[in-house]
């Protein structure tokens, strides 16, 4: 791993080197980002702003949330041995950072199994007395699919990059991804816990037809105050198998994009 990029990447370690942007304390006019690396086999590096800021960043990672100024960012993502940004896999696109903004950004494959990004905003909006909201977002290079819990469907044909929300009472659910139309699970079942005060947000991302599908975790929390995103880890779940969390922390660079709370489309950003 290249020292110079002084960024240290671990399961449960977490470093800050983005001097070209200086120290962002956390305030009303920061934005916060987090992002989530759903690629497989592809290990990369991410620039911003010409400057290498995430070295060896690797599949099922997820990085953030991370305070910074508003303002407008050139992200492109590299393969890890590149020396510059000039040849990227992703990008280089610009993203646009906004006051008191929360966001995810997905580096993912499209349902044809090519590699795109695409940038979410996170519902920071309070939740009822006593409820979570659960979002499930599909960055997987597979068809449209269902979630169902207790062997029904509760979000149907939700196709890629789009997401789907639920308000819920607080309390683990028991989900299973399947395609559109069928209950035979291609991912699960996962106990999701929903968080009173938080959303609980799920990415079914890789790849179907390589057989390496895998769920990540993220929980925004703090609805009542100033919201902080923490990332919660990624569920590694093959075919029909019961998962296992761990938790990986980094930092990166995203962006932003308006969705709402119900199944709407994601805006993506894309370079063909």
């Amino acid at each position: 791993m290249r020292k110079h990029a002084a960024l240290g990447l671990g399961s449960l370690g977490l470093a800050t080197a983005l001097a070209f942007i200086g120290t962002a304390a956390h305030a009303a006019d920061d934005a916060q980002l987090s992002v989530l690396h759903g690629v497989p086999g592809m290990t990369v590096d991410v620039w911003v702003n010409g400057q290498r800021t995430l070295d060896d960043f690797k599949p099922g990672q997820l990085a953030g949330p991370l305070d910074l100024p508003a303002g407008t960012y050139t992200v492109a993502i590299t393969a890890s041995d590149a020396t510059d940004d000039s040849n990227p896999a992703i990008g280089p696109v610009d993203l646009s950072l906004a006051a008191g903004g929360n966001y995810t950004e997905v580096a993912h494959l499209k349902e044809d199994g090519s590699p795109t990004a695409t940038l979410y905003t996170n519902d920071t909006s309070a939740t009822a007395a006593g409820q979570g909201r659960l979002v499930v977002r599909h960055v997987a290079a597979a068809p449209a699919v269902d979630v169902l819990a207790g062997g029904k469907p509760v979000i149907t044909n939700l196709s890629n990059p789009n997401e789907a929300t639920l308000d819920l009472p607080a309390s683990t659910v028991n989900a299973t991804v399947a395609a559109t139309g069928t209950t035979q699970p291609v991912l699960g079942p996962a106990d999701v816990p929903v968080k009173e005060g938080a959303d609980t947000i799920v990415y079914a991302w890789g790849s179907l037809q390589d057989g390496n599908l895998a769920l990540a975790t993220q929980t925004v929390e703090g609805m009542s105050s100033a919201p902080a995103g923490v990332p919660t880890g990624q569920v590694e779940v093959k075919e029909g198998t019961a998962p296992a969390l761990w938790a990986g922390l980094a930092l990166v660079l995203g962006s932003a994009a308006v969705v709402g709370t119900r199944r709407v489309a994601a805006r993506r950003v894309t370079q063909d």
